[in-house]
């Protein structure tokens, strides 16, 4: 693409100001960089949302923020916020990028964070080895699915997975969807940041106590997340293979004690197993549909025509294989602890952390050494909820986007830490009563995305997007505008140019009553301590997550069509 002529540059103190009128590579917020580029510029563009000059002269607020985002934007940290990768600034080495984000899945996924729920079936639910088995694996496979399917939209349009739901939601109400994807990431880092409290206390024989465990996370985990999705990459790639070996020796260790492994559930009633089971099956759809909402922010660098079967298959089975790995572990170590009093009594004391520590105990210091490696898991994860959340953040203001993601990072590390200090000693509640409600709001994001691609975005539909794609717009522009699956054989119209202008988004109102026609179904067929909906009383477990999606399901093809007919959009 040719870069427009007509622009010149002034020194500012410590900042390049540059002018241009090329609209194409003006989409930046504050001083940023686009991906390869070395010189960081403050730019003045149409989006409304980056550091404008004036901002910059006239406010000393803004200008200490511009010049520390130039600093470390010098230093290879990320600066650029919610604004979309456009194809000619993306990643030309699809190798590298396939095996950066294998990396990333194995890293995040194989660890601690999803071994955690696992633990909860022989634990919490008293569900035997066959029963946790079955409905955990199937409850996580199901819920590898959703996550698959909602990453294909980073390649196509270079978005983050929330900037994305514009398109579905509307520039006002992707607002409410955002803060709800945020409080799930953030709900992830708080129960990682206190099982990562629990290994330290139990390592050090309570020496490090839990308080200062998960202070030790929380900072590590900011120190990467600022530097970027690059150095998050090769961060998480760098993790993976340690942390997956070192679970692979905890089967070892622990497989001397799976003399007490027991199939049987250590409760009778026939109503409560299956009540356990079905909420079970849903904690563990949880672990793994929720990175649905992040998904594919971590292929906004992949070519746009990569393939989608390629990157749902990348997506599917980068989540589902190391969880897992992991999970299979978390049931096997969760039921000796029912039967083998040193190990129960260890999760009684120390939770989770103490419960792996008494696992690796016969191997001694061997043992406390791979539990450090294992520890590590725990932050890869929590790297990878602090950078998404922080685009989030950006989406609910113009005021908020022009605060560099950075920032936001410390704010929202802020947040979750105070949050797993006061929560601490409550961690098996947390678990058990939160996840399930962030799978809950993933299951409606999730099919009215389906929905929307299968059925509208098509050829058939596609002359009801009046405001995205103008009659009288030449074919030239048309071509370019949309993106075509071609595995599918099926177009999907999108015109990604307008991710940020208000005019031509959705108004979201289709969207937006499905998603509280749907959450009728999640309050109908929820069972947590705190609700129990009539429809769970009847069947004797949650099936929230089922009703939900099909409440949203249902209206929302009726009621988007009749949106595209009155507003063209």
């Amino acid at each position: 693409m040719p870069m427009d002529s007509s622009s010149s540059t002034r020194k500012d103190g410590e900042i390049i100001v540059t002018e241009t009128d090329n609209s194409e590579r003006s989409k930046y917020f504050h001083p940023v960089k686009k991906f390869g580029d070395s010189d960081a510029s403050i730019v003045e563009n149409s989006n409304d949302i980056s550091i404008s000059k004036d901002e910059y002269n006239n406010n000393t607020i803004w200008r200490t923020i511009a010049r520390a985002s130039a600093k470390l934007d010098s230093l290879g940290v990320e600066t650029r916020g919610i604004e979309r990768i456009e194809p000619y600034e993306r990643s030309t080495n699809k190798m590298k990028q396939l095996i950066s984000v294998i990396g990333l899945w194995l890293s995040a996924c194989g660890g601690l964070s999803s071994m955690s729920s696992f633990f909860l079936g022989p634990l919490l639910f008293d569900l035997g080895l066959r029963n946790t088995l079955i409905s955990g694996l199937i409850g996580q496979a199901v819920g590898c699915a959703i996550a698959a399917y909602c990453s294909l939209m980073g390649p196509r349009s270079g978005c983050r997975q929330m900037v994305g739901a514009r398109f579905l939601f509307g520039w006002w109400f992707v607002k409410l969807v955002s803060l709800v994807s945020i409080i799930g990431v953030m709900g992830w880092s708080v129960v990682n940041s206190v099982v990562g409290g629990q290994i330290l206390a139990s390592i050090s024989n309570g020496k490090i106590p839990l308080i200062v465990g998960i202070i030790i996370i929380a900072v590590i985990s900011l120190a990467v997340a600022i530097g970027g999705i690059k150095q998050l990459l090769k961060v998480e790639t760098l993790l993976s293979l340690p942390v997956n070996f070192a679970f692979l020796l905890l089967y070892i260790v622990a497989s001397k004690k799976f003399d007490y492994l027991t199939l049987e559930d250590a409760i009778t009633d026939v109503a409560v197993i299956r009540g356990n089971w079905l909420t079970y099956f849903s904690l563990c759809y949880s672990i793994t549909s929720t990175w649905g909402s992040i998904a594919s922010d971590y292929y906004i660098l992949f070519p746009e025509d990569s393939p989608d079967l390629q990157i749902f298959c990348i997506t599917f089975f980068g989540i589902l294989i190391p969880t897992t790995f992991v999970g299979v572990a978390g049931l096997l170590i969760g039921n000796v602890a029912l039967t083998y009093e040193p190990w129960g009594n260890a999760y009684a004391a120390y939770g989770m952390g103490g419960l792996l520590n008494e696992a690796f105990k016969p191997w001694g210091g061997g043992g406390k050494f791979l539990l450090i490696m294992i520890f590590l898991s725990l932050i890869s994860n929590n790297i990878l909820n602090t950078y998404s959340a922080a685009f989030g953040i950006q989406l609910s203001g113009r005021v908020m986007a022009k605060i560099p993601r950075w920032i936001w990072a410390f704010i929202v590390t802020a947040i979750y830490l105070v949050c797993a200090l006061v929560g601490r000693n409550k961690f098996a509640t947390i678990l058990s009563n939160f996840l399930p409600m962030v799978g809950y709001w993933i299951s409606m994001y999730f099919i009215i995305l389906l929905e929307e691609n299968t059925i509208f975005r098509t050829d058939k539909f596609k002359y009801l997007y009046t405001k995205e794609f103008p009659h009288d717009e030449d074919e030239t522009t048309s071509e370019r505008d949309y993106i075509v699956t071609r595995q599918s054989k099926v177009n999907k119209h999108y015109n990604f140019k307008i991710w940020n202008d208000y005019d031509k988004l959705t108004h979201g109102l289709a969207a937006s009553a499905s998603f509280v026609i749907g959450a009728t179904g999640a309050a109908v067929g929820m069972s947590q301590t705190y609700w129990t909906g009539p429809i769970a009383k009847e069947v004797g477990g949650d099936v929230a997550m089922w009703l939900c999606m099909g409440f949203s399901g249902l209206v929302f093809p009726v009621l988007r069509y009749f949106e595209l007919k009155k507003y063209g959009r």
